[in-house]
């Protein structure tokens, strides 16, 4: 690899520069041998003896809450509702089985309609320094939401896993306490780009919405493009605006002879696009980051072109693949939402789900599940996912350690197409696996030295 020119491209920093606050306490109390903002609590282990857990806030002697920043009625809400109900699944399963130290899970659900002022006001009262509030934060939705409370989390000995997968959030000075989680729309990109160039690729044309989500797919896009030689004939980066007349881009993506796209919008703006380039008699080949498809599409008048045309990149194996993790999540989907219909997006949920039920075993295993010590558990474990997602640690060691780096290519095939409640059998959304989980030959060699995209100020 090219490393001076690549080094170079990735050199960017990023516009909110947080200090990290250190994790300070108060005086011992003489007694009990605890900060005088913490309590001592007798739990007892699964072999019968007492042991002692340090709790501060939003942990009692019952319960065990977390937080979830959720966009239930926003942009995004049809991917975060699911999102939700898959970690009210889980955590319903964790209950049911004796819960967490003795404790029950309670999930603090709170919507934040994708709206920045909205979410810090929400997270004003996750962060009250009582029972009323939480000790971890198991969603936080949306990239520049996630940003406006970064600093405010690690004020607060809190953690956040975010629902964004933005490439900035392993900086130390911006994302300490916020636990990147799965491949990063960047690497993603790389990932996807290989894939392009190894099915024949020649002329790519890139397009992306403005921001922190679009521009870190596209910058991505455009690395991979440059170092396996594809020509960039259309660079859409952030010309895709969000609820405007696509018209223009359309033209130009038509004009451009492009014979692969890479897109990094959302499904509706894919649909609107690429129907309206095939109109007029546009023939290539499409992927995009994760958040840009949708299996759901599948079900309206753009099947035969997704069937034909579309490879859908992604973090996680779609529903029903045949990996360890799938069948207690659909067994336990069967039994606690028999009328629910199959979803890829619970694969997400449950995953997060998954890493929270981890991080909080290790803190109780450490006797410690005050806000620091979950912080603390989270660094020190690697979170399995049996099959459902690649491993994921995080740790006080080299961000490159640690980067998640593979992703999954699916074939769109609408003939597989079957859309039934999760306790019918044949059910499929449509996705064949072609690949993964892989790891391309630049994504393996990438050195984090800062997010892919830095939003400017």
């Amino acid at each position: 690899m090219r490393d001076r020119r690549w080094r170079a491209l990735l050199a960017g920093l990023l516009v909110f520069s947080l200090i990290a606050a250190a994790c300070g306490g108060d005086d011992e109390d003489e007694e009990t041998g605890t900060t005088d903002d913490t309590e001592a609590t007798d739990d007892t282990g699964g072999d019968g003896e007492a042991t002692e857990i340090e709790t501060d806030f939003g942990v009692t002697d019952d319960t065990i809450r977390v937080g979830m920043i959720a966009d239930l009625s926003g942009i995004f809400a049809p991917l975060v509702v699911e999102i939700v109900e898959a970690q009210k699944v889980y955590f319903e399963m964790v209950n049911d089985n004796g819960g967490i130290a003795g404790r029950e899970v309670e999930l603090v659900i709170e919507d934040n309609a994708y709206d920045t002022t909205k979410h810090q006001e929400i997270y004003e009262r996750m962060r009250a320094e009582s029972d009323e509030g939480v000790v971890w934060i198991g969603e936080s939705t949306g990239t520049p939401h996630t940003a406006s409370i970064a600093q405010l989390l690690v004020d607060d000995n809190l953690g956040a896993i975010p629902l964004s997968w933005y490439s900035g959030w392993p900086d130390p000075d911006f994302g300490q306490n916020v636990f990147e989680f799965q491949t990063n729309y960047c690497i993603e990109a790389i990932n996807g780009i290989d894939f392009i160039a190894r099915e024949g690729g020649e002329k790519l044309a890139i397009l992306s919405f403005p921001g922190d989500y679009g521009q870190d797919g596209a910058v991505g896009a455009k690395l991979a493009a440059e170092e396996l030689g594809l020509e960039i004939v259309y660079d859409g980066e952030a010309k895709v605006v969000p609820g405007a007349d696509q018209t223009p881009v359309i033209a130009e993506l038509v004009d451009s002879g492009a014979d692969w796209v890479w897109a990094t919008i959302n499904p509706g703006t894919l649909g609107e696009i690429m129907s309206g380039a095939a109109a007029e008699g546009f023939d290539a080949n499409w992927s995009g980051n994760a958040p840009t498809y949708s299996f759901k599409l599948l079900g309206t008048e753009l099947a035969p072109l997704l069937d034909e045309h579309y490879y859908y990149s992604t973090y996680t194996v779609t529903w029903g693949e045949d990996v360890p993790g799938m069948e207690t999540l659909v067994s336990e989907f069967q039994e606690r939402r028999p009328d629910a219909p199959i979803s890829d997006v619970y694969i997400r949920g449950w995953t997060e789900a998954m890493a929270t039920h981890q991080i909080l075993e290790q803190a109780a295993e450490n006797g410690d599940m005050t806000r620091a010590g979950v912080v603390a558990a989270a660094n020190e474990i690697e979170v399995d996912f049996e099959g459902l997602a690649p491993a994921q640690r995080w740790g006080d060691v080299d961000v490159n350690e640690n980067l998640v780096r593979e992703s999954y290519i699916y074939d769109i095939e609408q003939s597989e197409f079957n859309v039934v409640p999760v306790t019918e059998e044949g059910g499929s959304t449509g996705s064949v696996l072609a690949e993964g989980p892989f790891v391309s030959d630049l994504a393996e060699e990438y050195e984090y030295e800062g997010a892919c995209f830095a939003p400017q100020s």
